[in-house]
């Protein structure tokens, strides 16, 4: 049974269309430079679902995304030209990783973080915990059921 997932993005930098639009409609999930969302991708396997969500601007989950590789070296760690350049990445010891993940769904209407904070079988999800700031984290798989419901009705009220 595939875990689940949110993996947040701001969709300045990378969105759910830049999704569609990417090659297979994958990529790879580069450039988490916490220790604690780095240990969840480490944790990920083939098939997990992930609730691609939005950060920054109308904050919300606006569709699901499939892990298609596993765990592997982040090489924009070792890149100085990256902005995810992090010196202390080696060959020897990474440090950092990505997984590569696949669009598997757009919502109908994207799920307001206002929306999530008004559903009580919300209540005990990690992105609604005051002061959660990671851009990854676990979701229960009746929280994920219940945003992909929300995800696929017509109209979101923010």
């Amino acid at each position: 049974m595939p875990r689940h997932w949110l993996l947040k993005t701001e969709p300045g930098c990378f969105s759910i269309d830049d999704l569609a639009a990417a090659p297979g409609q994958t990529t790879g999930w580069d450039g988490v430079r916490n220790f604690q969302a780095r240990n969840f991708l480490r944790e990920m396997v083939l098939g997990d679902l992930a609730l691609f969500y939005h950060s920054v601007t109308n904050p919300g989950a606006v569709g699901i995304v499939s892990v298609v590789r596993e765990a592997y070296p982040d090489a924009t760690a070792r890149d100085p030209q990256s902005d995810h350049y992090d010196p202390r990445a080696t060959a020897e010891n990474p440090l950092w990783f990505m997984v590569d993940v696949r669009l598997a769904e757009r919502f109908a209407a994207p799920v307001p973080l206002s929306a999530m904070r008004r559903e009580p079988g919300l209540a005990g999800m990690e992105l609604l915990r005051k002061g959660s700031r990671l851009s990854i984290m676990p979701v229960g798989p009746e929280e994920f059921a219940l945003v992909c419901r929300l995800g696929r009705e017509a109209s979101q009220k923010a």
